[in-house]
């Protein structure tokens, strides 16, 4: 079987590669002084676990995920272009940091920015409730 045979999800190292990638990259989320704070009261190791299912199913690991889509999770949450682009930069880094090979990372990177669009908004007249219960999220940038 050559590479091109294989998906990216077998290409990467499976799901030990997706679960690497993700605890750096979530401890980088969770000690950023602007973007820590969209994850209180959610357990790291949860939304690692639920990152790795997403992104399985979309570098050709099988239909794992079973969560709802970008758009729907994240509809609450005012996340910004500039958030996204720093999200974006930490994922990055934590791809590196992991020792994916850059071609490997490019491609990962494409398939987490074919998402931007769904996740982020230019308004927070844009947010809109999941829940009854849901809050608006609005973060302000740190001085």
């Amino acid at each position: 079987m050559n590479q091109e045979d294989t998906s990216l999800f077998e290409q990467l190292g499976g799901r030990p590669a997706l679960e690497r990638v993700h605890k750096i990259f979530y401890d980088k989320l969770y000690s950023h002084p602007w973007l820590k704070q969209f994850f209180k009261g959610i357990d790291q190791k949860a939304i690692e676990n639920q990152q790795t299912d997403f992104m399985t199913s979309n570098m050709g690991g099988g239909k794992i995920y079973s969560g709802q889509l970008p758009i729907n999770a994240h509809k609450h949450l005012f996340v910004t272009p500039e958030m996204f682009d720093l999200r974006h930069q930490l994922l990055r880094e934590s791809i590196q940091e992991a020792g994916v090979p850059g071609d490997l990372m490019e491609r990962w990177l494409r398939i987490d920015k074919a998402f931007e669009k769904s996740i982020t908004k230019t308004d927070p007249v844009q947010c809109q409730k999941r829940f009854f219960t849901d809050e608006i999220i609005i973060i302000p940038k740190p001085l």
